[in-house]
Parts: structure tokens; C-alpha cells; sequence
């Protein structure tokens, strides 16, 4: 990788996804060293990882998770899938298979494939300017965003049969990335401006609304109000 190792960004969305600071264990980094060496690829990992967790929350479990073991077993199950998406046939099958996986995707490879050198580009430009400005925790992610989405854009173009579902999931891995840095870059005054217009904008249907519905659509306006605010590009397949 040209800017974090494989072990970094692999501990980072760890400790990302867990919420707490939590320093892993010598078994944790010899599983991590494991997959390194058996050439699991980065994005594999991160999704693998981020679907762990989602998979955990969902269930809403009292136990917190403390080690990256919890997230083995959906490691080795992604890595296998991914294993196999890269197996194809003789030349002239792998013409009609691909002819196959284009007719049952509502994705057409070629379309996804200029969108996410669009989204790579655009990340990677405005990785530039920030840098040129300031060297702080967004342009760091940006950096890191790009180095991801160019594996995955590489990945997703020689993959014999790509996935459409597993390419959305490592999507929404990078914007949540890139959305906890941007909240975490945005000023005091920019966070008191963006929440005011958004409580204006959903204060004629607050009292319509039950609690949890209203919090989660004004945190959805707030990330979008924050994305627009800094430029950041959606990445997901649903803004081709």
C-alpha cells in the first residue's frame, strides 16, 4: 500500500467499528499477519470486518467485541467467495459467463466500472487540494480512501464473475470512513449551522415522526448536509 500497511488500516476499521480505543492482542496481529500472507486482500478484510460488526449490532448484544478473532470466521467466508469470483472458465466460456452475470446485474460492469474511476478521481483530487491546505484527519482519510477504492476498482474489473451486492458493501465501508472523518473535521460553528438548517427544514414534520425515525433521517441530512459542505463525492452504486 502507498500510504497505511495492511496491518494499520486493518486495526484502524477495528477500533473504528468497536468505538472504543482498544490495543490488539499478539493473536490478533498474527491473524492479521496470516492473512497477509495467504494474500486476503485489504478490501476483503475491511468489508469482511464492517459486515462482523453490522451483523453484531443488528442482534443487539450486550457483550462487546475485543477481539479481531470474533471476525475470523467472516474473513475466511468472504475470502473464499472472493476466491471464487476470480476462477473462470476456458475463453470462450468466460465470454458467456460474463454475458451471464451482465444480464442478471442491475449493474452493468463497464457502467460501474466508469463510475468508480469518476469516484477515484474525484477523491483523488480532492485529496490534493485538502493536502495542499491542510494536512489534518480528512485529508488523511482521503488518502487512505483512495489507496481502498483503486484495490476494489482493480478487483471489480478482472473479477471473472463480480459481485454487485459485495462491491456495495466495501462502497459503504469507505463512506463510513469517510463520513466519521469529515464529523470529526467539521468546526463547532459548521456542525451549529448544518444542524440548525436541517432542525428548520424537518420542523414541520417532527410531531409526525416517532423519535428514533426523526433521529436517524436528521443524522442521514446531517451527513449529506457535511458531505456536500467539504465535497465529497457518494461512492455507492445507487449515484451511477
Amino acid at each position: 500500500m502507498n500510504y497505511f500497511s495492511y496491518f494499520s488500516e486493518i486495526e484502524d476499521t477495528f477500533i473504528r467499528r468497536r468505538g472504543k480505543h482498544l490495543m490488539l492482542s499478539p493473536i490478533d496481529w498474527a491473524l492479521i499477519e496470516g492473512w497477509k500472507e495467504r494474500g486476503v486482500p485489504l478490501h476483503v478484510v475491511v468489508r469482511a470486518i464492517e459486515h462482523a460488526f453490522d451483523s453484531h449490532e443488528s442482534k443487539k448484544q450486550k457483550r462487546t467485541v475485543k477481539t479481531l478473532l470474533y471476525c475470523q470466521e467472516e474473513v475466511e467466508a468472504q475470502y473464499a467467495e472472493w476466491l471464487e469470483s476470480r476462477v473462470g472458465g476456458h475463453e470462450e466460456e468466460g465470454a458467456e459467463s460474463k454475458q451471464a452475470d451482465e444480464s442478471k446485474s442491475a449493474f452493468p460492469r463497464d457502467a460501474v466500472l466508469v463510475h468508480l474511476g469518476r469516484s477515484l478521481t474525484n477523491l483523488n483530487h480532492l485529496f490534493e487540494e485538502r493536502r495542499r491546505s491542510k494536512d489534518d484527519e480528512l485529508s488523511e482519510t482521503l488518502a487512505r480512501a483512495v489507496t481502498l477504492l483503486s484495490e476494489i476498482k482493480d478487483d471489480y474489473a478482472s473479477a471473472a464473475h463480480p459481485d454487485a451486492r459485495k462491491l456495495e458493501d466495501s462502497l459503504t465501508g469507505i463512506e463510513r470512513l469517510l463520513d466519521d472523518a469529515i464529523r470529526g473535521t467539521a468546526s463547532d460553528s459548521e456542525l451549529e449551522s448544518a444542524n440548525a438548517e436541517i432542525d428548520l427544514q424537518m420542523k414541520p414534520y417532527k410531531r409526525h415522526m416517532d423519535k428514533a425515525a426523526f433521529e436517524q433521517t436528521h443524522q442521514n441530512l446531517l451527513r449529506k448536509s457535511l458531505r456536500d459542505h467539504f465535497g465529497v463525492p457518494r461512492l455507492s452504486l445507487f449515484f451511477l
